[in-house]
């Protein structure tokens, strides 16, 4: 008998992290393979689903960082330790950690742009020794709109950390600009072989892409995630396909030669 791949299973907030008014970390068990990147359709009855980018992966649980701005993801917020939630997954291709081992690597994340690209970081600040080292550049808002704030305090113990925000309240010790005017200051010793994550919002990421290769970067270096309304994750229902490709199945994390293409 074939599985019903649209059935979803039961899984219970072990805790609950709040990042701001509106975003929170749902740590929820999983027993399973699960790549950063990659994402699954969280449901409750009555609401309906919503998919949601996989930004940490614990032994026995992941992290999903939500977003409180419509009908499912309100009623999420109503659930609290112990609760359980429905989810289905994982869908989508993630980032493949052997794309970037043993070259120097290039993190670009605005907003929430940084939930699906964390596991990578994460994974880089824990074996330092498996790049010729790290650079992460994160953009927000304001002060009071920057995630995973105890992360940050790790990485830049690790990594090479530049956090950024478009606006800062006067007294704020953040650094102020968009993430595209700290790429030229970028310190390199091979950008031809380097290699690059992009992640964020349509606009930053062309920006932030077109200046990376400004500085050598080449496209087959170079990966991006997109976010789509991926309805059915196993693509059945064509609501995330551009052209002949479906980001929930190729996606969505691309290389950019395959990426830059995809143009709705």
């Amino acid at each position: 008998m074939l599985a019903n791949e649209y059935l979803p299973f039961l899984t219970e907030i072990k805790e609950v992290i709040k990042h701001t008014d509106i975003e929170y970390t749902f740590r929820l068990t999983f027993a399973g393979d699960v790549k950063p990147g990659q994402f699954f359709e969280v449901s409750l009855p009555k609401y309906g689903e919503a998919p949601i980018s996989v930004s940490g992966i614990g032994n026995g649980t992941v992290d999903l960082t939500i977003r409180r701005v419509g009908k499912v993801t309100n009623e999420i917020f109503e659930h609290f330790v112990g609760d359980k939630l429905f989810m289905r997954g994982p869908y989508g291709n993630g980032f493949d950690i052997g794309n970037y081992q043993g070259k120097e690597l290039v993190v670009v994340a605005g907003g929430t742009g940084l939930s699906p690209v964390k596991g990578v970081i994460d994974y880089f600040a824990g074996h330092r020794d498996e790049t010729k080292g790290m650079t992460l550049v994160a953009g927000f808002k304001t002060p009071r709109d920057i995630l995973f704030l105890e992360d940050f305090d790790r990485w830049q113990q690790r990594l090479n950390v530049i956090l950024t925000v478009d606006c800062a309240a006067e007294g704020s010790a953040c650094r102020t600009g968009l993430v595209t005017q700290y790429i030229p200051q970028l310190k390199l010793n091979k950008i031809e072989e380097a290699a690059a994550i992009v992640v964020g919002p349509p606009l930053m990421m062309k920006f932030a892409t077109q200046e990376l290769l400004k500085r050598g970067f080449q496209e087959e270096n170079m990966w991006i995630s997109l976010e789509r309304k991926m309805c059915c994750g196993i693509g059945k229902c064509g609501h995330c396909k551009i052209d002949d490709t479906y980001v929930c199945l190729d996606g969505p994390v691309f290389n950019y030669k395959k990426g830059c293409q995809l143009i709705d």
